[in-house]
């Protein structure tokens, strides 16, 4: 993830202290999800990116799943996937990630951030934000 040093600049003060860290991460969650392959998740998350739901999407190929799927213990292999996103954009999120999935019931958890970097989490703020022409 790359950030120019001149655009972090300018979209947040150079403090940060707990109570502001607090707020501003109270401002962002983590979506977590996973998919059948790499390009899958690619394609989703390349959707999410370019509509200005998610700031930016983490893909980890290659994980392991073992689950219990119609009574049957199941195991096989996925793309884990990490969605940055302004807390205000989190439902908007969980229901695109529905409409894109190929499972029927795919995983799709809203996870809270409780700190982070300031300059970080205004970018995901300002990133995911609702200008003109975006949902």
């Amino acid at each position: 993830m790359h950030v120019s040093q001149e655009n972090a600049a300018s979209t947040s003060p150079r403090t940060e202290n707990s109570k502001d860290e607090g707020q501003r991460a109270g401002r962002v969650v983590l979506l977590y999800t996973t998919f059948p392959s790499a390009d899958a998740a690619k394609a989703a998350g390349r959707a999410l990116v370019e509509s200005g739901m998610a700031a930016c999407v983490n893909i980890f190929p290659g994980i392991t799943a073992i689950y219990i799927w119609e009574g049957k213990v199941e195991e096989g292999q996925e793309a884990a996937m990490i969605i940055k996103t302004g807390r205000q954009r989190a439902e908007h999120v969980l229901a695109e990630l529905k409409r894109l999935h190929p499972y029927s019931l795919p995983a799709r958890l809203v996870l809270s951030v409780e700190g982070g970097g300031a300059d970080f989490l205004d970018w995901i703020v300002g990133q995911t934000g609702a200008p003109s022409g975006r949902p």
